[in-house]
């Protein structure tokens, strides 16, 4: 039975929890999503089409011809009323027409595995589309949904009725927004991994009303205990306290508009509450913050003492890490942070190159270590780990071309010698 060593869920769990399903949702805060691709490429390989939405997505038509595309490299033929739909470019007909298409497989399961949906826009033209795909699905038919950013609509109608399960929300706080007994607070998501997303019940907060606003939000969100003189000197050194204290309620204002709009009960939902000198996060939205669950993953990891449920955890947080904090953002507080950032990953693709080590797992360990040095290539440590995994694998030439690079490296930033432990370490290796 194929099994998986961090979440320990059985494929023919797996099977069941989707049995009957129309569409399966992975959730983007959960680690299990790289877990659940491998179950549908390990158990359904035969009936399994899998799709990378390319960058940019595009329309509607657009991208679904490129799907139509790559499905019919895998089965010829494939797409005759896709195809004369995509002609018509009624999203709704162009949604039937593939699962029409779909059902003619001869496939006994087919499942259709949408790859970083959240590159195509979600408007009415894409609701309408996933709208007559699903409702037109034969019960051997499946979509599944593998997203960075996975919003309300149009899934919540889906989940509601039964149609859909949401994979990987059993162990996120609060269970978010797609539980179907709902909780009363909003769920407040923020993605600070990449360009930066905010979600406020569902709906993702497209417009700020300016940069500022949208600035002030993020910094609320990763300091989430922070004095009126230190927001201040952040985002506005040069005005007086007046002017610094006027500005600073018309922006923050402004972020309760943001996010009370996206609720839609006509409620005012205040990001911070003013305590004993301090701004902190308010009662009457629930957060979820990616970044803190990467920290809290780290912290972990480097707190286990089981070297597996450290595995689980550096594996974890390197899931997390999807891209630079908040980039290309230059902002100081945000490259300051963005640093920081990024010395962790490096230290959690570290953390898993050394128990890859311990495991004598060579190959998977100096994958890890060459990941940490494109983040870090300063840490000589890092250098001395990818050439000892080198000379494990037998590869001698390979851990002196490392060596020699190193060497150059160290001369030109700091004009210094490797260490006598990483000359060593290589002496009288041929």
């Amino acid at each position: 039975m194929f099994s998986h060593d961090v979440t320990n869920v059985s494929f023919d769990s797996f099977m069941s929890i989707t049995e009957g399903k129309r569409v399966v949702l992975l959730y983007p805060w959960s680690n299990y999503r790289n877990v659940f691709l491998s179950f549908f490429l390990s158990g359904l390989s035969d009936g399994l089409f899998y799709y990378r939405v390319p960058d940019g997505g595009g329309a509607t038509a657009t991208w679904v011809r490129g799907l139509m595309e790559s499905i019919q490299q895998s089965a010829g033929g494939f797409g005759g009323r896709l195809s004369a739909a995509l002609e018509e470019g009624a999203p709704a007909d162009i949604g039937q027409a593939l699962a029409a298409d779909l059902a003619q497989l001869n496939d006994d399961r087919v499942i259709l595995y949408l790859d970083e949906l959240d590159r195509v826009p979600h408007d009415d033209a894409f609701q309408q589309f996933i709208a007559g795909l699903i409702e037109n699905l034969t019960d051997r038919s499946q979509l599944a949904v593998n997203s960075r950013l996975l919003t309300y609509d149009p899934w919540i109608e889906w989940v509601n009725r039964d149609e859909a399960v949401v994979l990987g929300t059993s162990n996120q706080r609060n269970h978010l927004i797609f539980n179907k007994a709902r909780e009363l607070k909003p769920q407040l998501e923020v993605y600070a991994f990449g360009r930066g997303h905010a979600v406020s019940n569902g709906r993702e907060i497209q417009s700020w009303d300016g940069a500022l606003p949208r600035n002030l939000f993020f910094y609320f969100i990763d300091n989430p205990l922070v004095t009126r003189d230190q927001i201040f000197e952040i985002f506005w050194p040069k005005l007086s306290v007046r002017d610094a204290t006027n500005v600073f309620h018309v922006t923050k204002r402004k972020i309760t508009e943001r996010i009370s709009l996206m609720v839609g009960d006509g409620e005012n939902y205040e990001l911070t509450s003013y305590s004993t000198g301090f701004y902190v996060p308010g009662d009457k939205v629930v957060r979820h913050y990616d970044v803190a669950d990467f920290e809290q993953a780290i912290e972990g990891a480097l707190l286990a003492t089981d070297a597996t449920v450290r595995q689980a955890l550096y594996r974890e947080a390197i899931d997390m890490y999807k891209a630079p904090f908040l980039f290309p953002l230059s902002l100081p507080w945000v490259e300051a942070r963005r640093k920081q950032l990024q010395g962790m990953y490096a230290e959690a693709l570290n953390g898993m190159a050394r128990l890859k080590a311990e495991e004598q797992a060579w190959e998977e360990s100096l994958g890890f270590y060459v990941r940490a040095l494109k983040e870090s290539p300063q840490r000589e440590d890092f250098h001395r780990g990818a050439m000892r995994m080198y000379i494990n694998l037998g590869r001698n030439a390979d851990a002196w071309q490392h060596y020699a690079v190193l060497e150059k490296q160290l001369k030109r930033s700091l004009g210094v010698k490797p260490s006598r432990e990483t000359r060593e370490m290589l002496a009288g290796l041929e």
